[in-house]
């Protein structure tokens, strides 16, 4: 069996079982590992081995494996690149929510913007938060401040909404550590660091695209602030306490930043040649030997957690902030679950030899590797509605290209096409448009006039910079 048909029936298995059967997306991606492994010739797996650099001897040994050892060891591999850094953003989220640190960022930018430019500021919070925090969690939290700036100035709505929606959703698939992107940079060997940059980049012109989008809808349309479900309560008195109850803006801030900024001054370290390196003033020599370690995206990651943590601990018992802790990793532990599944996945995928028939496909119709990736994703997202599992599916698919092609831009553009390709079509089939229709009042037309268009302009952006970006800055 070709590894295009393999392929397709493995998506029908994943995509089939989040529709139809109602499958958990972890166990809708094992079993598509399975059945892609079951059905995988021995022969291919071996060829794969070959192209990976193994000799004759260990690749007959490697496609000897059973089905399950072969799954087993797509999704262990996974998890130890991954586990340690979801937990420890779960953490980190969990804390900023219940310390108040994530309120203190969103008002001191209300503050510093004013309520003019209140809808900037929520952009801007939103893009930050979202990288940490899941989306559901960050809309959770800034509703209620939306709804009280909108009782205060008498406008603006579906503005302030909308700008949420645009920075969120683009942290969500294009900077990690949110759960996607930080699987698609490992799926593919891109160096974290260098995602986060690239995803940042490519994530403000497109929010900055969906914010333009937003006050375009927002003159159009008018939204009322309707009786609505509101968000947990806690988060709600949260949102109530005085501004001397919360932890300072540095504080708030430095549990997101400091990961981001070490790991991107590690990237920066392993670019530099050691010649360099070895050329500075002695004390630079010292700054390096503390930087390296600590710029390992695990080590990072653990360091945010741990001033998260202690914020936490200023404003509440040692008790309740273990309690905290504790959820926060009951909610990472389904996370990994699901994309280490989705690693089996890919991994199974990978070793069908779909990338070369990708390659070749793309080669005889003329079709660009970034479109096609693009495509790919939007298709699979808006069948079974997850962005995240779009990602997971897509990296998968297209990591074979990276291990058996020499690409013409740097790996860097194909996972920024996938994050992108997560975004279109955004409707009734993914929790979060729920999230955002019910929790602000708007009813399903309303969301699927105002929503649905957003995302698709704001994935369609992100390509259309993605392409032009290896075009004219290939960086290889």
């Amino acid at each position: 069996m070709s590894p295009v048909w393999i392929l397709l029936i493995g998506m029908v298995v994943v995509i089939g079982g989040v529709l139809l059967l109602r499958l958990h997306a972890f166990l809708a991606l094992l079993l598509g590992a399975l059945v892609v492994s079951a059905l995988t010739p021995t022969a291919a797996i071996e060829q794969v081995a070959l192209e990976k650099g193994m000799d004759a001897a260990a690749a007959r040994q490697w496609s000897a494996r059973s089905v399950g050892e072969r799954v087993a060891t797509g999704f262990g591999g996974t998890c130890g690149q991954i586990g340690i850094i979801i937990a420890m953003a779960s953490i980190i989220g969990t804390c900023l929510l219940k310390s108040g640190g994530a309120d203190r960022i969103v008002r001191s930018a209300l503050r510093m913007l004013g309520e003019k430019r209140a809808a900037l500021g929520f952009l801007g919070s939103s893009f930050l938060l979202a990288i940490p925090v899941f989306f559901d969690t960050v809309f959770y939290l800034m509703i209620p401040l939306v709804k009280a700036v909108r009782m205060r100035t008498g406008k603006n709505y579906l503005f302030y909404v909308l700008a949420i929606v645009a920075g969120a959703t683009m942290a969500h698939s294009l900077v990690p550590p949110t759960p996607g992107p930080l699987f698609v940079a490992h799926e593919l060997g891109l160096d974290i660091g260098i995602m986060i940059l690239g995803g940042c980049l490519v994530g403000l012109v497109t929010s900055a695209v969906g914010f333009w989008y937003a006050w375009w809808a927002s003159r159009r349309w008018r939204l009322p602030v309707r009786d609505s479900e509101e968000s947990l309560q806690q988060l709600k008195d949260l949102s109530r306490r005085e501004d001397r109850q919360l932890p300072p803006v540095w504080l708030s801030l430095c549990p997101i930043l400091l990961p981001v900024l070490l790991i991107t001054a590690g990237t920066a370290l392993q670019a530099a040649s050691p010649e360099t390196l070895g050329r500075g003033a002695p004390w630079q020599g010292l700054v390096v030997a503390f930087i390296r370690p600590l710029s390992d995206k695990n080590i990072a990651l653990i360091l945010g957690a741990a001033v998260a943590l202690a914020t936490l601990l200023r404003t509440t018992s040692s008790e309740k902030a273990m309690k905290a802790v504790g959820a926060a990793l009951t909610s990472a532990g389904v996370i990994i679950l699901i994309t280490s599944a989705g690693g089996a996945f890919g991994k199974a995928l990978q070793e069908t030899g779909i990338g070369a028939s990708i390659q070749s496909l793309s080669t005889a119709y003329q079709v660009s590797v970034l479109p096609l990736a693009f495509l790919l994703t939007t298709l699979i997202r808006t069948a079974q509605g997850s962005a995240t599992v779009a990602m997971i599916t897509a990296a998968g698919i297209f990591a074979g290209i990276v291990e058996t092609t020499q690409l013409e831009f740097h790996t860097l553009y194909l996972a920024l096409a996938i994050g992108c390709g997560s975004k279109p079509v955004w409707w009734m089939n993914d929790s979060g448009f729920w999230v955002v229709s019910q929790m602000s009042g708007m009813t399903e037309k309303e969301s699927l006039k105002t929503l649905t268009p957003m995302s698709l302009l704001m994935g369609v952006v992100g390509l259309a910079v993605t392409v032009i970006g290896a075009a004219l800055f290939p960086l290889v």
